[in-house]
């Protein structure tokens, strides 16, 4: 008797594991459209209520004033990175169309613009944009997801990024640290500046097509920078790679009391460029023993010595080391933390930067102007924005800050004494 209870028991343990798995995959295979469905009458539900509110229970009747009851018509709302067909309630009042408060906010087509924007992003084209999104009902009439609209999208919500981005103030930001690069995209180069402020926050400031050799277009961007909020009086720090162009530009708009710090890690690869490969290794490390030095006059020291050593057999990167050489060392003797002065003796940050730029682009197989760069650049640095962490060494940034109010007040020191005597 015992085991002919415990058999019915297991058996009937063993029927119900059966059924709940069968639910459970009935459930998995059918729960998009079971979602829809009742996602659509919680939709109508809460149409009708807004409805309700405005013109009373169904049968009321009001005055000739009041909102009044009109039928249904058909609408459309994004779902699933598209546009489909809704049957919504009507109001009128006084021959005019009353909106729905529920539907206004559904109706908000920004969620598809988003949508759109983030696949592109992440590498989707707009070509395969439509098998990127999920399938949709037949009933719900889905549309708005073929090449053409996700291109429309696309180009309306990048356009509209790069405006407010290139017009944002940046009065506010504090800025301390300022670091230009130019990458080539397309037949274009672009320069980007990238800011950061005195917590070591880094911030996008903005974006010019040109070339890093050509003042003129280094300046545009620099004037650019100032009539947003940048202001000149202020010194500042540029981090470049060294290009001539840009180094006349930051002086022409910002005068002496900013200073420069030449990219150490450009400057090395330009120098081993001219060198054969069996010096290469031993060069390279020359370099860095005399960048690591503790102080302005040793690291000069290292590199003059360098320079002469090479002057003889290798003149071409002789001169290149010498080109520039004390604009390498500008943070030697400003008594930074290592961590900091490593971190902005070069342009890592804003070459990482580039990087982003370059795996949003690289799907884009042809490029139709300037302006579509542009647009495209700015969707990448906004992208890459939202994963910026603080500067490698921020904690420093105070002593920064105070090295270069010290430098400029000297400056206006020895201004003023030139201008008395």
């Amino acid at each position: 008797m015992k085991n002919s209870a415990r058999n019915r028991r297991d058996n009937q343990a063993s029927n119900t594991e059966q059924r709940t798995l069968r639910l459970a995959e009935f459930v998995r295979q059918n729960l998009f459209r079971f979602v829809i469905d009742h996602g659509m009458k919680a939709l109508d539900t809460v149409l009708e209520e807004d409805r309700t509110r405005l013109c009373g229970p169904v049968r009321t009747r009001g005055g000739s004033d009041d909102p009044v009851r009109w039928g249904r018509a058909r609408g459309r709302l994004v779902m699933g990175g598209r546009r489909v067909a809704v049957e919504r309630p009507r109001v009128r009042q006084n021959g005019a169309e009353v909106p729905l408060p529920s539907w206004e906010e559904f109706a908000d087509e920004d969620p598809l613009n988003e949508r759109t924007v983030e696949q592109m992003v992440l590498g989707v084209s707009t070509r395969g944009y439509e098998r990127s999104v999920e399938e949709l009902p037949d009933e719900l009439d889905p549309h708005g997801a073929s090449h053409s609209a996700a291109s429309r999208r696309f180009v309306q919500m990048t356009q509209k990024s790069l405006d407010e981005w290139l017009e944002r103030d940046l009065s506010r930001l504090r800025i301390v640290v300022v670091m230009i690069d130019g990458i080539e995209v397309g037949e274009h180069t672009v320069l980007v500046a990238l800011g950061i402020d005195e917590t070591g926050i880094k911030h996008p400031l903005g974006l010019c097509l040109g070339v890093t050799e050509n003042a003129v277009v280094c300046g545009e961007l620099l004037n650019k920078l100032v009539c947003r909020g940048l202001d000149p009086q202020q010194p500042y720090l540029f981090v470049i790679d060294g290009g001539k162009g840009l180094r006349r530009a930051i002086k022409d708009v910002f005068g002496k009391r900013s200073v420069v710090q030449r990219c150490q890690e450009h400057k090395r690869r330009n120098v081993l460029s001219y060198l054969p490969k069996r010096l290469q290794p031993s060069v390279s490390k020359m370099l860095r023993d005399a960048y690591g030095s503790t102080s302005e006059a040793v690291a000069k020291k290292r590199l003059l010595q360098l320079v002469a050593h090479l002057t003889d057999e290798h003149p071409d990167a002789a001169s290149s080391l010498r080109e520039g050489l004390e604009e390498t060392l500008t943070l030697k003797d400003m008594k930074l933390p290592p961590g900091l002065e490593r971190t902005l003796s070069t342009t890592n940050p804003i070459e990482n930067l580039n990087g982003g730029i370059r795996r949003v682009t690289r799907n884009v197989k042809r490029w139709r102007d300037g302006n579509m760069v542009k647009r495209w650049v700015a969707t990448s640095v906004l992208e890459a924005a939202r994963g910026f962490r603080r500067l490698r060494g921020f904690q420093g940034m105070p002593t920064l800050v105070a090295a270069l109010r010290r430098g400029a007040e000297q400056i206006t020191r020895v201004d003023g004494e030139e201008k008395a005597a």
